[in-house]
């Protein structure tokens, strides 16, 4: 039960936040709210890490494996960017619901390849039914008489 609120949680934030960074890059630019999003993000998580025990040095960063997975923050610059320019050209509830499906797509084809070190899953048709199900939302969501 835990996981589920902190996953609506999550989902929730995110949309909140492509809001405030569009609203951020009409007044300025894309690059440059990215990078205000990456810098207060670092901050963030740096003052937590100070207070909240510290349990791993800086120094444990350069020792992660596979390497390629170092790559999620250069990942999460993209992520802002590509939200901000979805939510600016398709309205809120519709970029946020296609985001949302590609997230469910590529999250079941980790799991069925096993990619990126995740436990392989098996293929089941009402995976793949309840995504079409969801597609099948997102159009009755926005269908215009």
């Amino acid at each position: 039960m835990w996981g589920i609120l902190i996953a609506l949680l999550s989902g929730a934030l995110m949309s909140i936040q492509g809001v405030f960074n569009s609203g951020v890059t009409k007044q300025t630019s894309i690059w440059m709210a990215a990078a205000f999003v990456q810098l207060t993000a670092f901050l963030v998580c740096i003052t937590a890490w100070f207070f909240t025990g510290r349990e791993s040095s800086v120094g444990d960063i350069f020792h992660v494996t596979p390497k390629y997975i170092l790559l999620g923050g250069a990942i999460g610059a993209f992520i802002t960017i590509t939200v901000v320019n979805s939510i600016n050209t398709l309205g809120t509830a519709r970029a946020e619901m296609f985001i949302v499906c590609a997230q469910l797509i590529v999250a079941y084809l980790i799991e069925l390849f096993g990619l990126f070190g995740m436990e392989k899953s098996n293929f089941e048709w009402k995976k793949v039914f309840g995504v079409a199900l969801f597609l099948a939302g997102i159009v009755l969501f926005k269908w215009k008489n």
